[in-house]
């Protein structure tokens, strides 16, 4: 018995060695590690790589040669045994975004000779809208499938359902992407799948998806955010029982919040943002204690009251964030002593922070920013002593900012910009913010909080200050002296201040973390020697308004980690040196405009990135722009030349250009016929140019050339000399577009019907040209001029600071009116000055939203629609120099908000309405009709008509005998009295004048048209 026990115990030793030695032998490079993998395998891969494309040829590794062993190729993880391979990881995760490092093309059933295959990753990557392959349900040995945000489109393929081995399957999407189910009964089988992320997938016609998802009894995480779905069924039993994360966030459900969600006994992370829910937290019996985070942001929450199990949660984190909540903080919060994050944001909060809050002494973070706080910051918020993030950002707080927050020796973030603290001295902001030494504040905010002064000296206290942000006071002075002593800085925003003087490089000597510097909006001069080498390496600088030049600056050269910088408005007068375009490759903003610039450029070297060089006096002909850029700004400069080349050439590549201004320049020639090249575009300017001829033919004949531009949304071709009908493709191909100005150039024909699929138009300007035909009835259907909700936000609103890009120039109210910031909430209609006639539809006045509304000068008929008080938004309407006739409609008294109205030169007769509005109107707004009644001198009887003159007789014939005997009198006197006084009254009356010009203008423009018809 020994012996054998001994002979056990020796065979356990030995495969005890075999087994470490194996594994030294695996981990010191041992021939057999890797593995080999399989030659099948290896070729299978191989005819993988031919279909797909590789911009980056991120697979170089993947080579043909025979002593290549696959299982060392990027993205391949075989077994460290059989050297099958297992995994396949072939996701763009590292750089999302990044065009250049996508995956794309064709998914070769190759893969199906991968037996072993648990794990394929294919994320992040652009497969243009093709559909997922079928033959994945055929790889049953899957466990984890990541298809997430891949560009797939179509019908999600129903026999993955034969996966029955899958534990992870993520198929997530982007918004208002094309890949949906229409039912989720192929889920059904997935009896081992853990996690499910469908978010943003269309599952509008999946009505079983609770229903189904109910019955999988592995799930961990399901993720149906932003599904389209738009009901939520009762659930009268619910199967979740494993469930720990549930995310239903962005589906507008438009009702109360269900019960059952909150009776889940095992979950940790529930997320129901933005989804409609409305009433109160629903209360329920259970206890429900493991609950860590819960985000009911953005609905119609209301607090009234809040449900006792809340309170027994504990480390929780709540998000009430925009909820329309408003009053008191519900003093009911004091009881839920668990808190770790209480977020209130953008509520309507409008009492004082109440005692009981500065008792949640275990809440790591406050946020309570974009409400109607008033009042102080108590003393007592030092017994928060947990508080690491306090955000009280744009409320209306005033009084001191409290010495104790200064003893809150874990904070790490503050942020009280945007109130209106009351400082005698700024040095006792920052002496009661420095209270924890070395341990004390990290990143600091105090933006828009209208303190005024010097920087205080007591700032250099907070010595492990990491960020600090004071922008937009009145802070002024010089900020170096201080600034310069906080050696931890890597993040400065002083801009918009009033600081001034001279900046030497001293200043910036102990900076040497500095990573970004926005300093924008002040007066500073920065003098250096022209060989300075900074301390820092810097990733953003922003030093628009700072006097930099004439000359360029030549430390700029040692910046090779920048990816943002602005120097608008620096004084600069210089050419662009050639190794400056050394530096900008993985610059994504670059700002040089309103500078002195001058020279021509070549090429301009970026990735993908903004660059805005307009308002400068740059010449030549338009540089050379790479395929990845995606904004570009060349505006306002003396570029000259054709345009051919620069939408021309490279036609095979495709550009990534989203936003285009080449306006005000001296550009010459046609528009060159190349648009099927530039696929992203979606705002192009190219007023104010010597451009001339037709609009391309192919731009009207789809499927050619700018039928590609779906994504354009801003088309700005006002001021050139454009000739041809207005063609179809735009309202076919441009559905995104909300600014559409052809303003004075030459089109002709009738406006197409096609212009009323343009649901998100919210200007259309296409005065003076030669258009005829009647208005489309269909204009009603213009949705965001008819709805008052729907107003258009561009994909890319503008830079950095948030401030939109597109500056348009509009005639509203009779003046040229520049929009910039506001654009995207402005919505007019200008076609006045062409040759349009016929009635003025009552379709027109269901474009509720309009805010100013342009006819005149045409040849309108007819009477103003009656329902013209419908358009209550109305602040300018000019339906002048037309043929209407008949009464002004009575609901015209509804347009409270008219201030510019201009009925003139028609035939409109009778009383002009009596109303705030229209009284207070010029006489200029009503000359040249029949019509009676203030603020015209014209007196009106008692019917509404203006009475006829009085007439003296003499027996039979007498009237007829003074009238000729005193014509030849009269004749004279009125002429030379008539000349002086309509002379005398327009030099001194603009407004009149002008309309004598109109009015000339109009009748020499008739006596044209009659002659070339009658020719």
């Amino acid at each position: 018995m020994e012996r054998t026990m001994r002979v056990v115990i020796l065979l356990i030793r030995f495969l005890a060695i075999a087994t470490i030695t194996f594994s030294i032998g695996l981990s010191n490079g041992n021939p057999s590690w890797p593995p080999l993998c399989k030659e099948s395998e290896r070729q299978a891969l191989l005819i993988f790589k031919q279909d797909l494309k590789d911009p980056a040829n991120r697979l170089a590794s993947w080579v043909a040669e025979e002593d290549s062993n696959c299982c060392s190729w990027t993205g391949v993880v075989c077994d460290h045994i059989t050297g099958h391979i297992h995994e396949l990881h072939l996701n763009n995760s590292d750089s999302h975004w990044d065009f250049e490092s996508f995956f794309g093309g064709k998914i070769n059933p190759s893969l199906l000779s991968l037996k072993h295959l648990n794990f394929l990753d294919l994320s992040y990557n652009n497969f243009e809208g093709t559909q997922i392959p079928s033959f994945f349900g055929s790889m049953t040995s899957l466990t984890h499938l990541n298809l997430g945000f891949s560009w797939f489109d179509g019908v999600i393929p129903h026999n993955l359902g034969n996966l029955s081995s899958l534990r992870y399957l993520y198929l997530s999407s982007f918004y208002n992407s094309n890949l949906k189910a229409e039912n989720l009964q192929w889920i059904s089988g997935l009896s081992l799948l853990k996690h499910l992320d469908l978010s943003y997938v269309n599952l509008s016609k999946a009505s079983d998806w609770l229903q189904v998802t109910n019955m999988l009894p592995s799930l961990v995480e399901l993720d149906m955010s932003g599904c389209q779905l738009d009901q939520i069924p009762p659930l009268p039993t619910p199967n979740f029982t494993s469930l720990v994360v549930l995310d239903l966030s962005e589906n507008f459900f438009n009702s109360l919040m269900p019960r059952w969600v909150f009776s889940l006994k095992n979950l940790v992370s529930l997320h129901l943002r933005f989804c409609g829910f409305q009433g109160p937290i629903p209360s329920i019996s259970q206890n429900i204690t493991s609950l860590r985070e819960i985000d009911l942001s953005e609905n119609s929450i209301s607090l009234d009251p809040i449900p006792k199990w809340l309170f027994n949660q504990k480390d929780l984190a709540l998000s009430l964030k925009s909820n329309q909540l408003t009053g008191q903080l519900p003093s009911s919060f004091q009881n839920m002593t668990g808190l770790k994050v209480l977020n209130l944001e953008s509520n309507y909060f409008n009492s004082t922070i109440p005692k009981w809050l500065y008792g949640l002494n275990n809440l790591e973070s406050l946020l309570l920013s974009y409400n109607a706080l008033r009042g102080e910051i108590s003393s007592s918020i030092g017994n928060m002593t947990s508080l690491v993030n306090l955000n009280l950002e744009n409320n209306q707080l005033q009084g001191k900012i409290p010495n104790s927050l200064g003893h809150l020796c874990k904070l790490k973030v503050v942020d009280l910009s945007e109130n209106h603290f009351t400082v005698r001295r700024p040095s006792e902001i920052f002496e009661s913010l420095s209270g924890c030494g070395p341990d004390g504040i990290k990143s600091l905010s105090l933006r828009y909080t209208n303190i005024s002064g010097p920087i205080p000296m007591s700032l250099g206290n907070l010595s492990s200050l990491e960020k600090l942000d004071i922008s937009g006071n009145h802070f002024n002075g010089t900020f170096t002296e201080v600034i310069g002593q906080l050696k931890m800085l890597t993040d400065l925003d002083i801009s918009y201040n009033w600081f001034e003087g001279v900046v030497s490089e001293i200043s910036f000597s102990n900076l040497t973390k500095l990573k970004h510097f926005v300093a924008k909006g002040n007066s500073f001069t920065l003098k250096t020697s022209r060989d300075w080498v900074p301390p820092f390496q810097l990733e953003t600088l922003r030093l628009d308004s700072w006097h930099l030049g004439p000359k360029w600056p030549m430390w700029l050269r040692t910046q090779t980690q920048l990816k943002e910088l602005s120097l608008s408005g620096t004084g600069i007068s210089s050419t662009i040196p050639t190794w400056f375009w050394n530096l900008t490759f993985h610059v994504w903003y670059l700002n040089l405009s309103h500078n002195q610039l001058y020279g021509q450029i070549q090429n301009i070297v970026a990735g993908r990135s903004v660059v805005d060089l307009g308002s400068n006096q740059f010449t030549g002909a338009l540089p050379i722009v790479p395929t990845s850029l995606v904004w570009l700004d060349l505006s306002n400069s003396s570029f000259s030349g054709s345009v051919f080349h620069f939408f021309c050439d490279r036609p095979d590549e495709t550009k990534l250009l989203y936003i285009l201004h080449l306006g005000n320049n001296f550009l010459t020639g046609k528009v060159p016929d190349c648009w099927m090249s530039w696929p992203q575009l979606g705002f192009v300017n190219l007023e104010n140019n010597n451009l001339t001829g037709n609009v391309p033919m192919s731009m009207g004949e789809l499927p050619h050339s700018l039928q590609n531009c779906t994504m354009l949304s801003f088309v700005d071709l006002s001021e050139n000399g454009f000739s041809g009908s207005i063609p179809i493709w735009i309202g076919k191909s441009l559905s995104w577009l909300y600014v559409l100005n052809l303003r004075s150039n030459k089109f002709e024909g009738d406006i197409p019907n096609e212009v009323c699929y343009l649901q998100s138009l919210q200007i259309l300007d296409l005065a003076h040209n030669k258009l005829s035909g009647m208005i489309p009835r269909c204009f009603h259907n213009l949705s965001a001029l008819a709805n008052f909700s729907e107003s258009f936000f561009p994909f890319i609103t503008g830079n950095t600071d948030g401030e939109f890009w597109e500056n348009a120039i509009l005639v509203t109210k009779g003046t040229e009116m520049e929009y910039s910031k506001i654009l995207g909430f402005v919505k007019g209609m200008d076609l006045s000055c062409n040759f349009m006639y016929g009635e003025i539809p009552k379709e027109l006045t269901g474009l509720l939203a309009l805010q100013s509304l342009n006819l005149s000068n045409n040849r309108f008929t007819g009477r103003i629609p009656s329902k013209i008080g419908n358009m209550a938004q109305l602040e300018s309407l000019d339906f002048s120099m037309n043929q209407l006739d008949g009464e002004i409609p009575p609901s015209m008294t509804n347009l409270t908000f008219l201030s510019h109205l201009n009925l003139s030169y028609n035939n409109l007769t009778g009383r002009i309405l009596e109303s705030t509005q229209l009284q207070s109107l010029d006489q200029s707004s009503f000359v040249g009709n029949e019509l009676c009644g203030a603020p015209l001198n014209k007196n009106c009887s008692e019917n509404g008509v203006i009475p006829p003159p009085t007439v003296e007789h003499d027996g039979g014939g007498g009237y007829r005998l003074l009238e000729d005997e005193w014509f030849y009198v009269t004749l004279g006197v009125g002429f030379f009295t008539g000349f002086w006084i309509v002379l005398g009254s327009l030099l001194v009356n603009m407004p009149w004048s002008i309309l004598l010009s109109q009015l000339l203008n109009r009748i020499v423009l008739k006596m044209y048209h009659v002659i070339v018809e009658y020719v």
